[in-house]
């Protein structure tokens, strides 16, 4: 999986493909027709509301996709914002920065086997700790072996 460049309405046809989910039952939920299910397939982007409906419906989270996009393709935080935002408060939920899914380290692993990428070029790329990203290789050694 890509997670550089998301197509979501394509993912969500393949999800429904999995599920074999048919059309009527889409469009019985959706209230809509079977050629804006079809549109929706093209879309490269969905509404948040509607993403979430997908989400429900096809029992996929696919905001996951996106958190995965920010796990590995966000900016690198300036130690001054880091002290900064550890002072400022938010009202807003908090969650865990690094929520590293088997996907992300399946990801991580296949470019170490495939040599796309050295060790500390995904440090440095990705901000994975070092630690972190030792321990997966000797959790996961035969996947690199």
């Amino acid at each position: 999986m890509n997670y550089k460049k998301i197509h979501v309405g394509s993912l969500i046809e393949k999800r429904v493909k999995e599920l074999k989910t048919s059309t009527n039952r889409i469009c019985t939920f959706f209230k809509c027709s079977k050629e804006e299910v079809q549109n929706i397939y093209l879309s490269e982007n969905i509404s948040v509301d509607n993403l979430l409906k997908w989400s429900k419906l096809l029992k996929y989270d696919f905001f996951r996709l996106y958190s995965q996009h920010l796990i590995l393709y966000s900016p690198p935080t300036r130690a001054d914002e880091i002290i900064h935002s550890k002072v400022m408060k938010t009202s807003l939920p908090e969650f865990r920065k690094n929520l590293y899914t088997q996907e992300i380290i399946d990801f991580v692993l296949e470019l170490i086997e495939s040599k796309e990428k050295t060790c500390q070029q995904i440090i440095d790329d990705y901000r994975i700790p070092k630690t972190t990203l030792y321990k997966w290789i000797s959790k996961y050694k035969e996947k690199i072996d």
